[in-house]
């Protein structure tokens, strides 16, 4: 057809290419699947984990704001959620005191194990700095918060007489064929990619028996009123 006439023209449906309208419509649908697609598990844990603590802050008395938390707050926070913890810690005068497996119940607290308390200030602290906080003023990274978890792995390992030491993470076994096949001069291309190393290598021996930070519940009970300074 002539175009000069001023109509538009047809796409010859035999030509092999796509009308516009179906290149928009595709184009549109993508863009509507990447927008639905749903955050990961992680990413939906760090967000419900600042917003409690956000929520924590609001509570606090007097009232807090994220500019003046240190990282003294950061540890009242961190023993405020002891009281929503899973894992017995026993004391020193408790007879099962060490004992990895106790064959009766005893009285002593139940608290948060280190291995949560660890993966939560790693969550909060990536938070604060996706929100706009600087690095260098990161409450979650100070140095007291690091030798109170430390204090905390170390205790807790004497009470439950369990030693928190990193596992090593196994090398998948592509990657070690890979190895072996290179040190005798043989060619393996590059379709032995491991895919990312098994995911979470790192120490999780401190939740067993602790399971979740339950810092949900967190956000509805009144925090403690004095922060003792670190």
């Amino acid at each position: 057809m002539d175009t000069a006439t001023g109509e538009t023209a047809v796409p010859d449906p035999n030509s092999g290419e796509p009308s516009p309208s179906a290149a928009v419509t595709g184009s549109s649908s993508s863009s509507q699947a990447q927008l639905q697609a749903p955050p990961s598990r992680y990413e939906s844990q760090k967000r419900r984990d600042w917003n409690t603590f956000l929520q924590y802050l609001k509570n606090h008395k007097p009232p807090l704001t994220l500019a003046r938390c240190s990282g003294a707050h950061v540890i009242e926070f961190l023993k405020y959620l002891d009281q929503f913890g899973k894992t017995k810690v026993h004391i020193s005068g408790c007879p099962y005191f060490g004992h990895p497996n106790p064959p009766a119940p005893c009285a002593c607290p139940l608290k948060q194990a280190w291995g949560s308390l660890d993966a939560l200030i790693g969550r909060l602290r990536a938070a604060y700095e996706e929100n706009g906080g600087r690095p260098e003023s990161n409450p979650f990274g100070a140095r007291a918060v690091r030798i109170y978890l430390r204090e905390v792995r170390e205790g807790q390992a004497k009470a439950r007489g369990i030693p928190y030491e990193k596992k090593k993470r196994k090398r998948p076994a592509a990657t070690v064929a890979s190895s072996a096949a290179v040190s005798q001069g043989i060619d393996v291309g590059d379709g032995s990619s491991s895919g990312g190393g098994g995911g979470g290598g790192g120490d999780r021996t401190g939740s067993s028996g602790g399971g979740d930070t339950n810092v949900a519940a967190a956000a509805t009970a009144a925090p403690p009123t004095k922060t003792t300074a670190v």
